[in-house]
């Protein structure tokens, strides 16, 4: 009979832990330690990791808040990281047993954001199968705008008259190592004044991440006469390249700014990608979507995925105990 035995983590399996990451089906660089340990001061780490006959063969990254379990609110998305070589019922089995010992430590509920398909390098569904056994509660769901590089849509005219526009204009693109021009003078004023917030990350947590994911984060401006007016953020994962921050100054209409950048980016620099990622055009918790914003992404290209929230009431964990036949 297999042994499932679940274990809380700690830094003495840091190599363990982003190995695993690695080599899964489903794990990002965004998984890796060093990128959810940045954050550590903000979020108490409650991840677990799943072990098969003393094999590991699953990762929860997940932090905790009093009696709830969230897999993880300092990531874009979570959910059960399984092994490439994993099949369903060693899976089902998995997360049987992380419930079982979420349930044991006297936690009432896990809250998942589930990873959108596009970053999975094998189908991985599990998740989404169980919580419909679990009849967890769907709490919120996100539109994700996404260019498949593989389909032939045509941007649109107000794109490429926007292209148009920053061409004749004289605009040219850098990659930057250096952020705070980008962050200083374009993200921060331009988060504060339309939506009066901040970006979720500092200019010196970007840079330490940076530092740390040198070739998976990549910083992309463009200058009209020497002076910055746009940017854009990129994570760069196995099959998308998707847009973390983008911001432009007031006249990006005017010059076409980042209909320039964005034209380069998908046409150019990651056209070898799988995806283009632009992320959410989402307000009120998934409830409304910014019309205009979604306007412009799908001038180029991009298509609608979701990406599901899902509330998980751990006591019921015995009701995947009677799948399998």
């Amino acid at each position: 009979m297999d042994n499932y035995e679940v274990i809380r983590y700690s830094t003495n399996l840091y190599n363990e832990w982003n190995n695993f990451v690695l080599t899964s089906k489903n794990g990002t660089f965004l998984f890796h330690r060093d990128f959810m340990d940045y954050h550590q001061d903000r979020f108490e780490d409650f991840s677990l990791l799943v072990y098969k006959d003393k094999k590991l063969m699953a990762l929860l990254p997940a932090n905790r808040t009093q009696g709830t379990v969230f897999s993880h609110q300092g990531l874009t998305y979570g959910g059960l990281l399984i092994q490439n070589d994993i099949k369903f019922h060693s899976v089902l089995k998995a997360f049987y047993s992380l419930l079982k010992y979420l349930n044991f430590n006297n936690l009432k509920i896990l809250k998942i954001k589930i990873i959108p398909a596009i970053y999975n390098q094998l189908p991985s569904d599990e998740m989404l199968y169980f919580m419909f056994l679990l009849k967890a509660k769907l709490f919120k769901r996100d539109t994700l705008s996404v260019v498949d590089q593989k389909a032939v849509l045509k941007f649109s005219k107000g794109r490429n008259e926007g292209y148009n526009r920053a061409i004749k204009h004289g605009l040219t693109i850098k990659e930057d190592d250096d952020f705070d021009g980008f962050w200083n003078e374009i993200l921060i004023p331009g988060l504060k004044k339309k939506y009066n917030v901040s970006p979720v990350h500092t200019i010196e947590e970007i840079n330490l991440l940076k530092q740390k994911f040198p070739n998976k984060i990549k910083q992309y401006n463009i200058y009209h006469q020497n002076k910055i007016v746009a940017g854009t953020t990129i994570f760069i994962t196995e099959s998308v390249a998707h847009a973390q921050y983008i911001s432009s100054d007031s006249n990006a209409n005017k010059l076409g700014s980042l209909d320039r950048l964005f034209y380069h980016l998908i046409k150019t620099v990651f056209s070898e990608k799988k995806y283009f990622d632009f992320g959410i055009s989402n307000e009120n918790e998934g409830k409304q979507i910014n019309a205009g914003l979604q306007f412009w992404k799908e001038g180029f290209g991009a298509r609608t995925i979701v990406q599901d929230f899902y509330s998980i009431s751990i006591k019921d964990y015995e009701k995947l105990n009677i799948v399998m036949k």
